[in-house]
């Protein structure tokens, strides 16, 4: 690969990347939409929702992982065989550890978020019934 086709490479896979949080922030509005339109709680439906959050952020990790493992490659080379411009300079991949962090973060308060729901669902029909008893 010549040094034009590496800069174009590693903006393809910084689209990627940017590809796969977006999806991630996507997914997430709708299932705290989901969760904070319900209006009877059930725990079988929250552990589901829960289980199917944790397999998607994990194979969103994964993705975003490789993605990132790649765009430190090609700037690898880049930096190795091109002319040091100040465009090279501008080139910074974030470490894998801060992104990685970031997300489990992430997935952590999603989960609260819709567990707290399915909570605060259960408080107020706890009250319900005890004000209609």
């Amino acid at each position: 690969m010549n040094y034009g086709e590496l800069i174009r490479l590693y903006f393809e896979r910084s689209s990627a990347r940017q590809w796969y949080w977006t999806l991630y922030v996507v997914v997430i509005g709708g299932l705290l939409a989901f969760s904070s339109l319900r209006q009877r709680p059930d725990l079988v439906t929250a552990g589901l929702v829960t289980v199917l959050f944790c397999f998607f952020a994990f194979k969103n990790l994964g993705a975003i992982r490789d993605v990132t493992m790649q765009r430190i490659a090609v700037l690898d080379l880049i930096r190795g065989i091109g002319p040091q411009t100040d465009l090279v300079g501008t080139l910074v991949t974030p470490h894998y550890k801060g992104v990685r962090n970031f997300h489990i973060a992430s997935d952590l308060l999603t989960m609260a978020a819709v567990w707290a729901m399915e909570w605060r669902r259960r408080r107020y029909q706890r009250q319900d019934q005890l004000h209609h008893a």
